[in-house]
């Protein structure tokens, strides 16, 4: 099992960066202070428990928006790849692209995982809800997909 000791810790400064969006554009995550920021990381794009997973986040959009909190998919995808992937489903926020999975390690989500007894290196489906103030307020590990984006909901509307 893959080991999640190297996660950034609640209370403290969320690690900043820079990577690409699904619109090439280029994203800091410090730029976003002032509002609350949902950074989930997932595996692949249009596999099965990430689609449903960003699909969860895309139907509790409307919950984040109200409160004026910031909803950002990253994986190992290229900004191609996601962008076929929001169009397939119809996703109206960002995903980033983390290809050399720097922000994945940064997060200490970048891990060894196993398959059918078969070893690789992958990410573990966690999330992080971000303050306005640029720290870590909750973090979800192990993440189960389905009804994932209501319970990130629940917990960034209790920010306050």
């Amino acid at each position: 099992m893959a080991d999640n000791s190297n996660l950034p810790a609640v209370g403290r400064v969320a690690p900043d960066f820079t990577l690409p969006t699904d619109t090439d554009e280029r994203l800091k995550l410090s730029s976003l202070r002032g509002k609350p920021v949902v950074l989930f990381f997932y595996p692949k794009d249009d596999t099965s428990g990430c689609t449903v997973e960003a699909c969860s986040f895309q139907s509790t959009l409307p919950r984040f928006e109200k409160i004026d909190a910031v909803v950002l998919g990253i994986s190992p995808d290229s900004p191609k790849s996601h962008r076929k992937f929001k169009d397939k489903y119809d996703l109206t926020y960002t995903l980033l692209a983390d290809e050399e999975h720097a922000v994945c390690e940064k997060y200490g989500v970048w891990a060894q995982k196993s398959m059918y007894g078969r070893k690789y290196w992958g990410v573990l489906r966690t999330t992080f809800v971000i303050d306005a103030d640029g720290r870590i307020a909750k973090v979800f590990e192990k993440v189960k997909p389905e009804g994932h984006g209501e319970a990130v909901a629940e917990a960034v509307a209790a920010l306050g």
